[in-house]
């Protein structure tokens, strides 16, 4: 089998069905760990879902348009992490712990 049969047999809804795949994982990740690092991660993870989708749809409609918007989202998401971990580190130097729960009983 020649490497342009095996490229014909991936069509779209193949990336589709990994990118939706990808963002279950996050969200799941996102709902059912305790740990602040893991949640961040699980973020990470839905938004390269979302981004995945993007190239997969600029791709085959053969457009720029989807690859352009993931340099934005790739750009919010190193925004998000650097926040974050600001925010982990901080809440590490008061308390000497994160912990999860803590967040649910913030106001403001």
């Amino acid at each position: 089998m020649q490497n342009s049969e095996l490229i014909g047999e991936i069509g779209l809804t193949h990336y589709l069905i990994l990118s939706a795949l990808l963002f279950v994982a996050g969200m799941a990740g996102v709902l059912l760990r305790r740990n602040a690092i893991v949640i961040l991660m699980s973020v990470e993870l839905m938004l390269n879902a979302v981004n995945l989708s993007f190239v997969a749809f600029s791709h085959y409609l053969g457009q720029m348009d989807g690859q352009v918007m993931v340099f934005f989202v790739m750009t919010i998401a190193a925004a998000e992490v650097s926040v974050g971990l600001a925010i982990l580190v901080s809440i590490f130097k008061r308390y000497k712990e994160i912990n999860v729960r803590f967040f649910e009983h913030l106001k403001g």
